[in-house]
């Protein structure tokens, strides 16, 4: 019988990571070996929830211990780098989305999976919504007609009011770290969503809005526009909406017919076509068990020697990287921005 494989963790700044260990610890053919984090209460919490070992240093974690994979929650910026040092180490990766800071990281990133014959996995929260994996499905196979676009907004009060943890908004507020602010951190889905469907746009234009709360160094609100020579989409990004009308709802639209998918696991799929123009709900059936959660598709991908589905497959990533990248650039200098970059 084959061993558990051997993960380690590299950094717990991010908070996401919370919310993927319960599924790492579950898995039967998976063993949480380590973390490594410079904050002592981070490195405190796991060592007590999971009694694994802990380490402040990454390098430290990487050299000391035998691995097979490792998780990566810590900046985007940071992130990027420890997955290009994991990767060269032959250590196959899971990073949270957007997978970089910047374009350059992004595409080092694949070509040291790509050279080093590894597995590298980019975590998209919604990646693991039914719902989501049928609406994409169903818009490949053609059943809403020809894309042409795709929207997606994502918006809460901001990262504090969310009850993000310190840790979290020291880097998602700091322009280098997170590569920019609410651009960044919330159109990265709907430029992920539009990538997968849609490849990369011809042209792109961003814009940020004045800024609504004081103090912060980086944009609180923004809007990717993404051109297509047939179509366009658009994502939205928000730290200052109250309450949850219109957060996190994705549409695709196409020739012969118009999807809604609402947010979260277990949520409406709605389809509306010609013959029914109000819409009506599609039946979601339960996702297979490589796609329930990010533990099980890692795994998976490792032991099957498979490339990652849609959402987590790196180069799709590295495109809505590239969109990502576009946006900021348009918005920095007030002008479009042609693809590629």
């Amino acid at each position: 019988m084959t061993s558990p494989l051997r993960i380690g963790v590299l950094g717990l700044s991010h908070d996401h990571v919370w919310d993927n260990l319960p599924f790492l610890a579950a898995h039967e053919d998976a063993e949480l070996v380590a973390a490594a984090d410079p904050n002592d209460p981070l490195t405190t919490r796991i060592a007590t929830e999971y009694g694994c070992k802990t380490y402040t240093s990454s390098s430290e974690l990487l050299d000391k211990e035998l691995l097979d994979a490792v998780y990566i929650f810590s900046s985007n910026a940071e992130g990027a780098e420890l997955a290009i040092e994991a990767m060269c180490k032959k250590l196959h990766v899971l990073i949270e989305k957007p997978m970089a800071a910047r374009l350059e990281q992004a595409n080092r990133m694949v070509a040291a999976a790509e050279g080093n014959g590894v597995k590298l996995v980019i975590n998209w929260p919604f990646a693991w919504w039914s719902q989501l994996q049928k609406a994409l499905t169903m818009a490949q196979e053609g059943a809403i007609g020809k894309v042409w676009a795709v929207k997606y907004r994502a918006a809460h009060a901001g990262p504090a009011e969310l009850g993000c943890s310190k840790y979290f908004c020291d880097w998602l507020f700091n322009p280098e770290l997170n590569g920019a602010g609410a651009m960044m951190d919330y159109c990265c889905y709907g430029s992920v969503l539009a990538a997968s469907l849609l490849g990369l746009p011809e042209s792109v234009t961003g814009m940020t809005g004045g800024q609504v709360k004081d103090g912060l160094t980086v944009e609180d609100n923004a809007i990717i526009a993404m051109k297509y020579p047939f179509g366009m989409s658009s994502a939205e990004g928000s730290w200052t909406q109250i309450g949850q009308l219109t957060s996190y709802t994705t549409t695709f639209y196409g020739t012969e017919g118009t999807m809604l998918v609402e947010p979260r696991e277990g949520a409406l799929l709605i389809l509306a076509s010609e013959s029914d123009p109000m819409g009506s709900e599609v039946p979601v059936l339960e996702s297979e068990h490589s796609l329930k959660n990010s533990a099980n598709h890692f795994i998976h991908c490792i032991r099957n020697d498979e490339q990652p589905w849609l959402l987590c497959d790196p180069k799709i990533s590295r495109n809505a990287q590239e969109i990502l990248e576009a946006g900021i650039r348009s918005a920095e200098q007030g002008s479009h921005q042609t693809l590629p970059l």
